[in-house]
């Protein structure tokens, strides 16, 4: 723990691989090694990998000064693929068995899990459930703890558009197994059972500052989301409800997501973001 894979971390930026959970995994490693900067693990959505995180790995690591690797989980990207059908407590076991051995491999010194969507509750059911010393922070992008109807009635539509629409032939460029991609995460949150679906419990025992990023029209969650972080977290949480955005902050409001996420690395540098129990709710007109 905290020895640096010289070989594995491209520091002016490029792709690699790294194994994990018993798989290999491609990763993309831009700005200083764990052993020189904070590092910002960058976690996918549900249909995402490491290029469909565009250039925000970039525009981050030069906004912020740290180190930023994103990776592909298994199924996703040119990540070795994973059996079918998904279990439906799979953010679970890549939060308590996947994300430590990333985290090692790179040599993680300290530094934030940033998540998006699915990848958001991963980050927040490592920190919860593993509580590593080394995350000092989570910035949360559209998180979900729960089920709600209005979510999955929008997850049913993405099954009509990859199979009727154009949803396939564009995923396929990203994935090189589309369908598993796809279902893997689309049968698991279809499937009967994971209505009942809920992981609120792993916010109890989380002590470190939160940033929750949700869009307003976010077609996959409403705002209770974001609102069970600041019930349930004793540490500061930010919330920030942003404008005519839906599921993606980063990509669909680039500029204000990168300004909020970089307060927020620079509050916890500096020592300001980290007084217990308050709250920050904060809309934001994109």
């Amino acid at each position: 723990m905290g020895e640096v894979r010289k070989t594995r971390w491209r520091e002016a930026g490029g792709s690699s691989r790294l194994s994990a959970g018993g798989v290999e995994l491609e990763s993309f490693t831009i700005g200083p090694r764990p052993d020189r900067a904070p590092t910002l693990i960058l976690l996918h959505e549900g249909l995402g990998c490491v290029a469909l995180w565009r250039d925000f790995p970039r525009r981050l690591a030069e906004a912020t000064g740290c180190g930023v690797l994103a990776f592909s989980r298994a199924g996703y990207g040119a990540s070795d693929p994973c059996p079918l059908p998904r279990p439906l407590d799979y953010m679970t076991r890549e939060a308590v068995s996947v994300l430590p051995g990333v985290l090692d491999e790179i040599g993680f010194c300290e530094g934030v899990l940033i998540g998006h969507s699915d990848g958001a509750s991963i980050a927040a059911i490592h920190c919860g459930e593993v509580r590593d010393p080394r995350v000092r922070g989570l910035v949360l992008m559209a998180p979900h703890f729960f089920t709600e109807e209005m979510g999955l009635v929008a997850i049913a539509e993405a099954r009509t558009a990859y199979a009727e629409g154009d949803l396939r032939d564009r995923l396929a460029k990203y994935h090189g197994n589309v369908d598993a991609a796809f279902r893997g995460w689309n049968d698991a949150w279809l499937d009967p059972g994971f209505k009942a679906w809920d992981i609120r419990s792993c916010l109890d025992p989380i002590r470190v500052p939160v940033l929750c990023l949700q869009g307003e029209g976010d077609q996959y969650g409403t705002e209770a989301q974001v609102r069970v972080v600041a019930e349930r977290v004793s540490a500061k949480v930010d919330i920030r409800m942003i404008s005519e955005c839906r599921h993606a902050p980063h990509l669909e409001a680039p500029d204000i997501t990168l300004d909020e996420v970089t307060e927020f690395i620079a509050g916890l540098r500096a020592g300001g973001a980290l007084t217990a129990g308050a709250t920050d709710v904060r809309r934001i007109q994109d």
